[in-house]
This record gives structure tokens, C-alpha cells and sequence, in this order.
């Protein structure tokens, strides 16, 4: 007697198989901080984050998202800021219209029709979904510009501080030594709850360009490290100014640093840095694995900085 069997459905394609839905989209980008809000989209405020994600959203016709490296503070410059965002492969595919340039590349030529003037998308580049701007980055490079004198001091130039006082370029450098290396930097942060401290800073370095070379006249710190805190750059720089001046002595520094406090310093005693403007900041760089180890690197970057509270987000960089 025959038998019914069940219908067995034929199973689903496995998600590889399937036709792609979105594209990720990696843009390297720089913008002229004075104006803005600093990075992060705030309701009423003029921010980057605002103006990118507007101009995407009259470009794609669909909301659009970007995930950044380093979200920076109100009056923080970039030359080498990077982002990603998915974008529906069939909004990528409408881009080039009859050209034959590639999407990414019409993406780049359209940006630059719809965003203000003081944000430029140099790059744009279709990348893996284990590309991360945040956690996917090995270090981050900025530099902070001082014009200490009158004969340096450019009015054309808005990514320089003017600071009333000549500084000892030498002494900075003296006392910058004790930072470099892995510390819990805590003195030198804005702590968010539950996120780590502790960071590696790979490179602290004064100089005072010579005749000739870009910067001249001006004294340019450049600070490299693995993430930063909140404003742990400016008060690393806040911090030494006081040994430029004269009013701190070249060991201070290193004291704040073992003081791991937020208690403001006393006039002889040690405290949290002092913070200084945000206007001689500028984020140079951002540095990434091959794309062979992005996943790995992403991943074990997730696991150092993610604060334990999830409620309270940790910013990769918020100088």
C-alpha cells in the first residue's frame, strides 16, 4: 500500500548565495571644524555627522547612517577623518547615471554638489562588511598646532592656536618621554561610565618647523596612539604648555599621570591636566589592518573599548 511521504521543502539558499542587498561604502574625508558642533549629530545643532548624513540623504533618497573613526569635540579639525556606511546596491548602481565612472566615484563627484564648503569627501570606496571605521583602526594620528609669537601668528589660518606666550619647545619634549608607552591616562581624560582608561601611546612629539618646511614658525605637537579617550589629547597638550611656559616643572606631567584623578591640581601639588582649546586640534590620520585581519583586528578591538555599560557609548576618539 503506498505510503504519503511529508513535503520537504527545498532549502533555503545560504546567505552567500543570495544577490547582495547593501554595499559598504568607506569615505576618507577632512572639514574645517570652526563652525561645527563638533562630529556627532545633535538636534538643533550644526554638526559633520548632520551635514555627511543630509547630503547622502538627497543624494541615495534613503536615510543613511555613517559610522566614523573618531568622533570629534566643537572647533576639532580633520584631514584624515574616515566613515562607512551600507548602501543599498541599488541606489549604488543609480549613481554614475550614463557616465562611466564607478558609483564610489560618482558618489564623490555628487558629495561634492550637495556638501557645504567646509567639508570635502576626497575618497570613496566600496570595502567589506569586516571594514569598521571605529573599532576596525590601529592608531590614530593628530597634531595640534601653537603659534606662540606675533611673527607666526597667520589670520588666515583657523586650525592654529594663538597663545600669548613664547613656549620651550625643548622642555616639552623633555617631558612629553614619561607619557609614550601604556598607561591608564585617567588625568589626562573625560572617563565615560564603565569604559577602560587605559590607552597606548605610541608617539608624543614636539618640533618647531624650520624655514621651508610646511608649519614654519609654528610649534605642531604630534600625538599617535592605539584610541584615545575623551579630550585626552587636548589635555596632554594642555598639560605640557604649562612646562613650555615655565609654571610647571618637566617632571609634572609624569605626575599627573601617576595621579590618576579628576580632583583639579593644586598649585603645587598634582591633579587631572588642564584641557586646552579645541581649535589647534586636528585629527591627521587614521590607520587600518590589510583587509585579510579586519575582522580579527575589529573584534578584538570590540572587546578592550566597549564600555560594560552599553547605555553610556564609548567614543574611539572625542578630542
Amino acid at each position: 500500500m503506498p505510503v504519503d511521504l511529508p513535503h520537504v521543502s527545498a532549502p533555503a539558499p545560504a546567505p552567500a548565495a543570495r544577490d547582495r542587498v547593501t554595499t559598504r561604502v568607506r569615505l576618507d574625508l577632512s572639514y574645517d571644524g570652526t563652525d561645527f558642533h563638533g562630529w556627532a549629530a545633535q538636534p538643533g545643532q550644526r554638526t559633520v555627522q548632520g551635514e555627511l548624513e543630509k547630503a547622502l540623504g538627497r543624494i541615495a533618497r534613503v536615510p543613511a547612517r555613517v559610522t566614523v573613526a573618531g568622533r570629534t569635540d566643537t572647533g576639532v579639525h580633520a584631514r584624515g577623518q574616515v566613515c562607512h556606511l551600507d548602501l543599498p546596491d541599488a541606489v549604488l548602481a543609480t549613481l554614475p547615471g550614463r557616465s562611466d565612472r564607478t558609483p564610489a566615484e560618482a558618489l564623490v563627484t555628487r558629495l561634492a554638489g550637495v556638501l557645504p564648503g567646509d567639508v570635502v569627501v576626497h575618497v570613496a570606496r566600496e570595502v567589506t562588511e569586516d571594514f569598521d571605521a571605529r573599532f576596525g583602526a590601529q592608531w590614530r594620528r593628530y597634531r595640534y598646532r601653537i603659534s606662540d609669537g606675533p611673527a607666526a601668528h597667520d589670520p588666515l589660518r583657523r586650525d592654529v592656536l594663538r597663545h600669548r606666550r613664547p613656549l620651550n619647545v625643548a622642555a616639552m619634549s623633555r617631558a612629553s618621554a614619561a607619557l609614550v608607552g601604556e598607561h591608564d591616562f585617567l588625568s589626562f581624560c573625560k572617563p565615560r561610565v564603565g569604559a577602560t582608561t587605559i590607552r597606548e601611546l605610541r608617539e608624543l612629539r614636539w618640533e618647531r618647523p624650520g624655514e621651508g618646511r610646511a608649519d614654519e614658525g609654528l610649534i605642531v605637537a604630534t600625538v599617535v596612539a592605539d584610541a584615545f579617550c575623551h579630550h585626552m589629547v587636548r589635555s596632554l597638550v594642555g598639560a605640557l604648555i604649562g612646562v613650555g611656559e615655565g609654571r610647571r616643572d618637566e617632571d609634572w606631567p609624569a605626575q599627573v599621570l601617576a595621579a590618576r584623578t579628576r580632583v583639579s591640581p593644586t598649585r603645587d601639588g598634582a591633579g587631572s591636566a588642564p584641557l586646552c582649546p579645541p581649535q589647534g586640534l586636528t585629527l591627521d590620520h587614521v590607520a587600518y589592518p590589510p583587509d585579510e585581519e579586519l575582522a580579527a583586528w575589529a573584534a578584538r578591538t570590540r572587546t578592550l573599548r566597549q564600555p560594560l555599560s552599553m547605555d553610556q557609548p564609548e567614543s574611539a576618539e572625542s578630542d
